[in-house]
């Protein structure tokens, strides 16, 4: 089970028997969220072989029909999704390229495992898309079934840039794209476009193949063309939406010339849109998301259930810039003690989804982090009230830390250590404001990743 590596200290930096007990109940909460993701759990429920039928979700499929069988993917979770793949259906397995994390613990027989960077693209990850896309055009037949194994992070550990586009281009938008702001769905919109794998060139690829895509999600709201920018589903977005975001977090005049030629001759329309629906490359391929943000929301719900809490799952699609949602989580944290709104006390509120990071600053930080730092803010000098948020993946932002966690204390706490709260924020420090106060989350890398939960607990 994934657990949070250092609880016992972060549940002893309470003050107070009350803050001690909050703190404990919102970790166990967010750990219970991390089992609901474990992406061998996920697979091994949702997943059955009896005799020759394989069944996911609502989906059967009778083995025998098919000569021969291929695994491809990528993604945070896309290790573990494969050991457990291959333990369902061992030697049914033909062949299989997954690209992971580097790092990545998982290990396999059959499907080759290829570690990639993540969340900027590197060749590595180029030289498994392209092993993907081989294996693809080998099982472009009616009796090839192609197992796609799609996570959060896929986008950036499946890069296969289009002609006349570097890597090096690539990472620079990516990079640009991740400090501005700009929504997941709208980062893989243009992610898609500068891409031969994305957006529906792989299922082209793989026609008239059968393809079963196993999908654990890291986009609010599931659309499936966003999820490592669906490489196996057609596209709703074009050229046109991707020239229209760059503009829009003002990164149009500085991404590379490439990038612009590239969108500019995409939209005249000199080269070809990514497969739309009604492409009969998709008359073969059947998708079923196993496991999301809801899931694991509705456990940690659960979770302060169980312990006697009156419990509320508020959204289970929070998106946002991270200090906003903080300042908005810390206020309801705030209502429920003043009014006893929207729950009596003793209350716990889970709130998930993805919410996004302006970098202004240079510090260092994630969403997760910033979330409880405003938040702090909202709750200074309430009793029992904690407000933590983590990273389902195990790694907020560019550090080693997947969230944080704050009570009523922290800020005078924070004061008292010389740290104002507010100078961290506009730096986007978080990162070095709890790492003073020894109130980080560790995990270490979770091998899943359906984004983030935050929980408010006022016992």
């Amino acid at each position: 089970m994934i657990q949070i590596r250092n609880k016992k200290q972060l549940v002893a930096n309470g003050m107070t028997l009350h803050d001690r007990k909050a703190r404990k109940l919102a970790l166990e909460s967010l750990e219970s969220a991390l089992k609901a993701a474990d992406p061998k759990e996920i697979v091994e429920s949702k997943l059955t072989l009896r005799g020759s039928i394989l069944t996911a979700n609502s989906y059967s499929f009778d083995l025998d029909r098919f000569k021969k069988v291929y695994v491809v993917g990528g993604g945070k979770a896309s290790g573990s999704m494969s050991e457990a793949l291959e333990r369902l259906l061992d030697k049914r397995i033909t062949r299989g390229e997954v690209n992971v994390p580097r790092g990545s613990k998982a290990k396999t027989k059959v499907i080759e495992l290829n570690e990639a960077s993540h969340p900027v693209p590197d060749e590595a990850g180029v030289k498994g898309a392209k092993v993907m896309c081989e294996l693809a055009k080998q099982a472009s037949t009616e009796k090839a079934l192609v197992i796609s194994l799609i996570s959060g992070g896929g986008s950036s550990l499946m890069p296969l840039p289009r002609d006349g586009i570097t890597i090096a281009d690539k990472r620079e938008v990516t990079d640009a794209l991740l400090k501005s702001g700009a929504t997941i769905n709208e980062i893989n919109t243009v992610r898609k476009h500068l891409s031969e794998f994305k957006g529906g060139w792989l299922a082209k690829k793989a026609y008239p193949a059968t393809i079963l895509n196993l999908i654990l999600s890291d986009v609010v709201g599931d659309p499936l063309d966003s999820i490592a920018s669906g490489p196996t589903v057609p596209d709703s977005t074009t050229f046109s939406d991707a020239v229209r975001i760059l503009k829009k977090y003002d990164l149009w005049n500085r991404v590379p010339v490439s990038v612009r030629k590239l969108l500019w001759d995409g939209e005249k329309g000199l080269i070809p849109e990514t497969p739309k629906r009604g492409d009969k490359a998709f008359n073969a391929v059947y998708n079923a998301v196993i496991g999301n943000n809801r899931f694991a929301s509705i456990a940690a719900c659960n979770f302060l259930k169980s312990s006697g809490l009156n419990a509320l799952l508020l959204t289970a699609t929070m998106e946002g810039e991270a200090r906003h949602i903080g300042t908005f989580l810390g206020s309801i944290a705030s209502e429920v003690v003043v009014s006893g709104n929207p729950l009596a006390k003793p209350a716990g509120i889970v709130a998930g989804g993805e919410t996004t990071v302006v970098v202004r600053g240079k510090g260092s930080g994630g969403r997760n982090q910033e979330i409880p730092l405003a938040a702090s803010l909202k709750i200074r000098n309430l009793k029992s009230v904690v407000v933590a948020s983590l990273s389902t993946d195990g790694v907020d932002g560019p550090t080693d830390a997947a969230g944080a966690i704050v009570d009523g204390k922290t800020l005078d706490k924070g004061l008292k250590c010389g740290l104002a709260p507010e100078d961290f924020l506009l730096n986007n420090d978080s990162y070095h404001f709890f790492s003073k106060l020894d109130d980080l989350i560790f995990t270490g890398s979770t091998g899943t990743n359906v984004n983030d939960v935050s929980v408010i607990v006022v016992v």
